[in-house]
């Protein structure tokens, strides 16, 4: 898959599995737009240096205003790829509305955000372009959210604005899919889990090789697709 000069979005690209997005991307000639709030997680970044890696520091994914500043700044944007999010245990009787709250804004709500801003931006150069959100397993088998509940509504919430939007601007030429992953073999999810069967869990980079797939112009069909990326979990 050929990137050359493409322009795409990140969010959460400092992350596990967006630092493998962006790893990809980097090798397919891409240009990669990557906002973040977290300077620790910035600093760490293993492409801090690359001159096709434009950091944007404090962009809160929430806030409708720092949302549309990010996109509005590129001109020719192809892709954009939303990966930010967040994750919180917690049965329902143990949630109340402020972490209901939480999950929404984290979830859904960065990415309602970001979809708009990137289709407003494709539709300025009119050239079409693609958008791969991120789900979850829960969003499409809510009976394994149970004693995550807020994190499962929002994931689906996700998921079903995923494909609403692709039959909403597929006569744009914008292709909308998300991926819905399963648990992921992160350092994080290691430490979280110690007696787990890590080789059942999908690789970042394996997930990423999808992600980069659907927000290609060789992804000429697919749309409205809820891609599991489970492994073997």
């Amino acid at each position: 898959m050929d990137y050359s000069d493409r322009h795409v979005v990140v969010t959460g690209g400092t992350g596990a599995l967006g630092t493998a997005v962006v790893s990809a991307l980097l090798a397919a000639g891409a240009v990669c737009h990557v906002p973040y709030t977290d300077e620790q997680s910035a600093q760490r970044f293993p492409h801090r240096g690359n001159e096709r890696v434009k950091l944007i520091a404090g962009c809160d994914l929430t806030d409708e205003a720092g949302v549309a500043r990010t996109f509005d700044g590129i001109d020719d944007l192809w892709a954009a790829v939303h990966i930010a999010g967040g994750f919180a245990m917690g049965p329902l009787s143990e949630t109340d509305k402020r972490g209901l709250m939480a999950m929404l804004d984290t979830n859904l709500v960065s990415c309602y955000l970001c979809c708009g801003a990137a289709v407003r931006a494709m539709l300025r150069h009119g050239n079409g372009g693609r958008i791969v959100n991120v789900a979850a397993r829960q969003a499409v088998e809510p009976r394994t959210g149970a004693g995550m509940t807020a994190y499962t509504a929002s994931k689906a919430g996700v998921a079903a604005l995923t494909e609403a939007l692709a039959q909403e601007v597929v006569d744009q030429g914008i292709l909308v899919n998300a991926v819905v992953p399963s648990i992921m073999d992160t350092r994080a999810n290691r430490r979280a889990m110690p007696k787990a069967n890590y080789d059942a869990w999908p690789k970042v980079e394996e997930v990423a090789a999808t992600i980069l797939y659907l927000a290609s112009s060789e992804n000429r069909v697919t749309r409205g697709a809820l891609v599991s990326v489970y492994g073997r979990s």
